[in-house]
């Protein structure tokens, strides 16, 4: 994959401008080739071949998907801010890909301008492995957060929701690891987020996308010249642009999911909003527009951002 490469960990990191606030797009890991053909088993590239759009950035000439780990971190209303935390290090895991991983994701979000001690909130979009991952790290043979000075913010519904479930042992590792230890430290805020969505900050709404998990959240931004949605797990792919009825095989309720994905994206289409993909690869960041009955995503590339400065 084209994006593989380790990002430099120089002074800058991709970000859109959105006026008075600044998004950077924190790299962890580039998922290997086999992650689309499981996650999204209906995106075969035969679908891919009929939307022209998606390549080169987002799949490659054999149809293959292209999808990434990252985190946005963003400074606003006097808050710094991470939204999701990625697969973390060092963290046993079922997926190969994602077992044991040793990236430089700290440095880089260092690089950006958001040493950890610095965040003020931390907003996990679900509870998924590869969202909460770096809410921890390894301090000997105990898990402490990441972000002493956060608050890790949630849906009331999602932890609800996990607190009933019948986890498998790998799911049970995950919150043993990554989530138990941030409410352990007290640091974990449970949010009610009603249909309408709602404001946590003047810049920054939560809105209600459940059916990949009954939790589900995406993160609305605005700033003095642009709007921005962070998806999270709403929306894995843009080939979910072209087919909104193409599920992930871990969605918790497919109809609901699918019937999330066709009202965000009508609500979204031809209004300028930025749709940030919280596994898009690079470019990551685009225009959702209509086209015939559906939607393609215009890409709205990133520019490098100097580190805001630490206020700390």
């Amino acid at each position: 994959m084209h994006s593989h490469s380790t990002p430099s960990s120089s002074s800058t990191s991709p970000a859109w401008d959105l006026g008075d606030l600044t998004v950077h797009r924190i790299d962890e890991v580039a998922l290997p080739p086999q992650t689309g053909p499981w996650l999204l088993p209906a995106a075969t590239p035969d679908v891919v071949d009929q939307a022209p759009w998606l390549r080169p950035d987002f799949a490659d000439e054999a149809g293959t998907l292209r999808l990434s780990s990252h985190s946005f971190a963003f400074s606003a209303d006097g808050l710094r801010v991470l939204v999701d935390t990625g697969i973390g290090n060092g963290k046993t895991r079922a997926n190969p890909a994602w077992n044991n991983l040793d990236s430089d994701y700290l440095t880089r979000l260092e690089a950006a301008g958001f040493p950890p001690q610095t965040i003020d909130l931390v907003i996990l979009t679900h509870l998924h492995t590869d969202h909460v991952g770096w809410n921890t790290y390894a301090d000997g043979d105990t898990w402490k957060p990441t972000f002493p000075n956060a608050r890790y913010l949630t849906a009331r519904t999602e932890w609800n929701y996990w607190a009933t479930a019948d986890m498998d042992e790998a799911r049970r590792q995950m919150f043993r690891d990554s989530v138990h230890p941030i409410k352990d430290a007290g640091l974990l805020d449970l949010v009610d987020i009603p249909e309408a969505g709602t404001e946590i900050a003047p810049s920054i709404r939560l809105i209600p996308t459940p059916g990949h998990t009954p939790g589900h959240l995406a993160v609305e931004l605005h700033g003095r010249t642009a709007t921005a949605l962070i998806t999270g797990d709403c929306i894995h792919h843009p080939v979910q642009l072209l087919h909104p009825g193409i599920g992930s095989c871990v969605d918790s309720d497919p109809r609901q999911a699918a019937a999330t994905r066709h009202r965000l994206l009508a609500s979204l289409a031809d209004t300028g909003t930025l749709m940030l993909g919280t596994h898009f690869p690079s470019p990551t960041g685009g225009l959702v527009q209509s086209h015939g009955d559906s939607y393609r995503l215009t890409p709205r590339p990133a520019a490098p951002a100097h580190h805001s400065s630490t206020p700390h």
